[in-house]
């Protein structure tokens, strides 16, 4: 009993550790009570059109193919001729939520959003769509209800496909954007005979917001430098030409209708973003109609100094750079609606077509905007305590190695030297290696051609899904029923040492397998092979001290003549392989990169179960991916633990309690991050849960591994057997 209260007083203590970073570190920077400011002159535009191409990099639009000739050639004329054009800097992390919500709030990224598993805000926020008159939105599911949600009001319409459309297997993604350009002409036609909708149109202040997720999507799927992905970008090319056309015819060509290219990240050349680097951090910033100057044209060189002027053939245009958030107050200048009340955006004079009266006007606007933020946020830091704190630089083969992968290479060569330091390799080459015994090899013939199988599926499902011919539904129920398999198998064979123990990191290997996507798939036989080495080096250093496999330090009788000495050796021990346990446990952990964040993986990681964008599943199948190597290692020092007879719960207790010392925890807590890239946050966050889960974590993952190793299901009893 006294065990058990023991444990939940610990279980809420790091409960209570846990939730305070998010307390401390993840509060929301928006504040409220700001009244919002507007140009009290006329604005040149009477309605807005933004369409958002998500995932489009600047290069993959502004480059010129390899024969000279652009890919979206209207946009192109709209830089030549009748439009300004520049780049938009998005800042970290490059994700859609969070680059839309900068392109059309004027803030960054609400940290707190994690709270939310950063798919939407959790405090309201004002925005362009929430001062309009009325805004009309197509596209994402995952995009468009954040905006509705947030609006004061019914004056926010969003029109939405089914996410199951989603799909990464896609025979052609830019199909996503083929909806929303039919949706919004089959609307701008209807309201020609629909006269209150047409009422609704003609007023001043409206926005039109078009999401288009196929080239994401097809980057996600293909890569950037795919047909599939510049196909897209085509297709969105003559889809803005042709909605352009249609708006104008609708509304008389009376110049008041203002247009927004842009995009709300970029995308790396392996398909993924999150991060800082410029091919995810630059996105197209294209403006044109009511209000905008057009194309600029300069003779002298421009002040940007990147090269990719010459690289894009467009040294001749005059080229306006903004950050990403500048670009809500430039839209509500344009349509004369207050500037988003948390925008943190300064208004781009560069590229308005207007009185020098209009425009120091909004910049006023825009500077006592930002001033009353300033005066809410002074306030409430002026009842705050700020204090600051120095961290322990303390447990340097553990703290760094959760920065610095390479230093469990070194501490996995020191370990290689043990063996032959102490002595203990020459001795096991006189005796009987049991590694190798093997006792009826025909009940593990089965599992290992079952590896053998989940090798081939990736490559099969890889292929399948280059052709375009989706996820092959024998590969899938291979996939899940392998999953479903993999801690039941092992049940199934024998309780001897060597059998149960490969039958479990066979039935693991098989399922991470299917979880892999290149040499990572090494990771767990080559683990298994050095637990396999453990024990064996273990079971000589017991035998060579003259210690049965049953007996324990707490079992000697004291009142017999024992050598001192050996007591002592059997209590290093016994410290020796806690830290060695944890050692294991990191490399574990950390085995195939970084894994600290969920971010970090790729989708195609889980092409062989699923292919349609499902986060809950997916980010579950990645979790499992994780555990599986940390229950490589439990099971092995279960293993080990077995020939000690010691109390596993009170083992754990004081293993862990001993080996992550407080400072150790107060070293990460420091390090939480709450700036960056979703990967530095996430990843911050992780090692501190890492860190103060991993005394429950691995008690509770004991139990499984006990039962893994011990159990067995059968018609027929049969005596348990840990030893050859």
């Amino acid at each position: 009993m006294r065990m058990i209260m023991f444990f939940l007083v610990g279980l809420l203590v790091h409960v209570i550790f846990f939730i305070s970073i998010f307390d401390i570190y993840f509060t929301s920077p928006l504040v409220h009570g700001m009244a919002p400011q507007v140009s009290p002159l006329p604005p040149p535009a009477s309605r807005l059109l933004l369409v958002v191409a998500d995932g489009l990099r600047a290069d993959s639009l502004y480059k010129p193919d390899a024969n000279g000739s652009t890919r979206a050639p209207y946009l192109r004329s709209v830089m030549e001729e009748t439009g300004s054009w520049g780049v938009s800097h998005t800042r970290v992390p490059t994700e859609s939520r969070p680059g839309h919500v900068a392109l059309i709030a004027g803030f960054y990224e609400d940290v707190s959003a994690v709270a939310k598993g950063w798919k939407e805000n959790p405090v309201e926020f004002d925005s362009v769509f929430n001062e309009s008159r009325h805004t009309w939105c197509w596209g994402s599911p995952d995009i468009l209800p954040m905006f509705a949600k947030g609006a004061s009001g019914d004056h926010v319409y969003t029109y939405t496909y089914p996410a199951e459309r989603e799909d990464f297997a896609s025979t052609d993604a830019s199909r996503l954007d083929t909806w929303v350009f039919d949706e919004v002409k089959s609307f701008l036609q209807s309201a020609r005979v629909n006269s209150s909708l047409m009422s609704s149109l003609q007023k001043d202040q409206n926005v039109f917001f078009l999401h288009l997720l196929g080239i994401d999507t097809n980057g996600h799927a293909h890569r950037p430098m795919s047909q599939e992905y510049l196909e897209n970008i085509r297709l969105v090319d003559s889809g803005v030409k042709e909605l352009v056309s249609m708006v104008e015819d609708l509304f008389g060509n009376d110049g008041r209708t203002a247009y927004v290219f842009t995009s709300d990240h970029g995308m790396t050349n392996w398909g993924s973003h999150g991060a800082g680097h410029p091919s995810e951090t630059l996105t197209p910033l294209l403006v044109w109609g009511a209000g905008v100057h057009t194309a600029q044209r300069v003779t002298e060189p421009q002040k940007y100094s990147d090269g990719y002027l010459q690289e894009w053939q467009l040294e001749g245009l005059r080229r306006v750079d903004v950050n990403q958030a500048d670009i809500a107050p430039l839209m509500s200048s344009l349509i004369g609606v207050p500037i988003p009340l948390n925008s943190v955006g300064v208004l781009p004079l560069q590229y308005l077509n207007n009185s020098d009266q209009f425009k120091a006007e909004s910049m006023y606007s825009n500077a006592i905007q930002i001033l009353e933020q300033f005066k809410v946020k002074y306030n409430m830091e002026d009842n705050n305590v700020v204090m600051m704190m120095n961290c322990y630089c303390v447990c340097l083969p553990q703290v760094v190695s959760f920065f610095y992968r390479a230093m469990l290479t070194v501490g996995l060569a020191v370990l290689s030297l043990w063996p032959l330091l102490s002595g203990l390799y020459s001795k096991a080459k006189v005796r009987r290696c049991w590694l190798f015994s093997l006792s009826g090899p025909s009940s593990l013939a089965s599992t290992m051609l079952h590896v053998a199988v989940c090798a081939y599926v990736p490559t099969s499902t890889h292929s399948s899904l280059q052709l375009k011919q989706g996820l092959p539904l024998l590969n899938q129920m291979i996939s899940w029923t392998t999953l479903g398999s993999s801690l039941f198998v092992p049940l199934l064979s024998s309780t001897r040492l060597f059998h149960r123990l490969l039958s479990i990191f066979l039935s693991l290997t098989a399922t991470y397998l299917l979880l892999s996507t290149g040499s990572e798939a090494l990771f767990p036989p080559v683990l298994s092979w050095l637990m396999f080495v453990w024990i064996n080096i273990e079971q000589e250093a017991m035998l060579s001290q003259g210690i049965s496999g049953r007996q324990e330090l707490s079992t000697l009788d004291f009142s017999e003549n024992i050598d001192i000495t050996k007591i002592r050796q059997l209590k290093l021990d016994d410290i020796r392989r806690s830290y060695f346990f944890v050692f294991f446990i990191i490399t574990a952990f950390f085995g195939t990169g970084n894994i600290a964040s969920i971010n970090s993986f790729d989708p195609a990681s889980v092409y062989c179960f699923l292919t349609v964008f499902n986060p809950f599943i997916m980010g579950g199948l990645m979790m499992w991916k994780v555990i599986i190597p940390f229950i490589i290692v439990m099971c092995t020092f279960e293993t080990i633990q077995l020939w000690k007879c010691h109390h596993i719960l009170h083992h754990y207790l004081v293993l862990l309690s001993s080996s992550l010392h407080p400072s150790f925890l107060q070293h990460f807590f420091f390090l939480v991050q709450d700036y960056g890239s979703w990967l530095d946050i996430g990843t911050s966050i992780s090692h501190y849960v890492i860190v103060m889960s991993m005394t429950i974590f691995l008690m509770l993952l004991s139990l499984m591994t006990h039962i893994l190793t011990s159990g067995r299901v059968s018609l027929w009893r049969t005596r348990k057997m840990h030893f050859p």
